[in-house]
């Protein structure tokens, strides 16, 4: 959660989740791949994701 009025970039160190998929519980988007560099993502000011992660997440 990002408790900035400002867009705020991160990054997270996800390599324990390799080859899975963010899927964004509230839209149903599929992000790309978790990999062995550090996850990239912006959050909007006072925005928000919620993720489950799959091993294989079909395209939406």
């Amino acid at each position: 959660h990002n408790f900035s009025r400002f867009a705020q970039p991160t990054e997270l160190d996800l390599r324990s989740f390799d080859g899975r998929h963010p899927v964004e519980l509230i839209g149903g988007v599929r992000f790309p791949a978790i990999g062995q560099w550090p996850y990239l993502l912006t959050l909007a000011g006072h925005g928000f994701y919620w993720f489950r992660l799959r091993k294989d997440a079909p395209p939406a």
